[in-house]
C-alpha cells in the first residue's frame, strides 16, 4: 500500500470516529483557509466549518464507509480522498447514502483539511 493510501485510510477512520463521537473536535483538522461545501453551501475557515457541522439537525450519527479512494494530488504532498458510504441519524432505520471528498494538505509532519465537499446521494427517480 502506498503511503498516501495509508494516510487517507487513517484520516478517514479518525474523521468519522471523531464526527460520530464529538463533532466539535473536528476543528483541529481545519485551518482559516479551509473550505467546506455542504450540500452546495460554502463555508470558509475552521470556525465557520465547525459551526455548520455542529448546527446539523441531529443529535446522534453513525457513519459507515463503503468505499475509499485516494491519490497524491500535488508535488507538495497533498492527497485527494473520496469516500462513499451511508449514515444513520438519531436511530433511524434507513441509512442515507453520502459522498465526501477531502483535499488534505501537509503541514509540519501532519495533514489538515484544505477542501471538504459533502453531498447526500438520493436514489434515482
Amino acid at each position: 500500500m502506498a503511503d498516501f493510501e495509508s494516510i487517507a485510510k487513517q484520516f478517514v477512520e479518525f474523521y468519522y470516529k471523531t464526527f460520530d463521537e464529538n463533532r466539535a473536535n473536528l476543528i483541529a483538522l481545519y485551518r482559516p483557509q479551509s473550505m467546506l461545501s455542504f450540500e452546495a453551501q460554502a463555508f470558509q475557515g475552521a470556525q465557520a466549518i465547525i459551526e455548520k457541522i455542529q448546527s446539523l439537525p441531529f443529535q446522534k450519527v453513525a457513519h459507515r464507509v463503503d468505499t475509499l479512494d485516494s491519490q497524491p494530488s500535488s508535488e507538495t504532498g497533498a492527497i485527494l480522498v473520496l469516500v462513499t458510504g451511508a449514515l444513520l441519524v438519531d436511530g433511524q432505520e434507513r441509512p442515507m447514502s453520502y459522498t465526501q471528498a477531502f483535499q488534505l494538505h501537509p503541514e509540519a509532519g501532519t495533514y489538515f483539511v484544505f477542501n471538504d465537499v459533502f453531498r447526500l446521494v438520493y436514489p434515482a427517480a
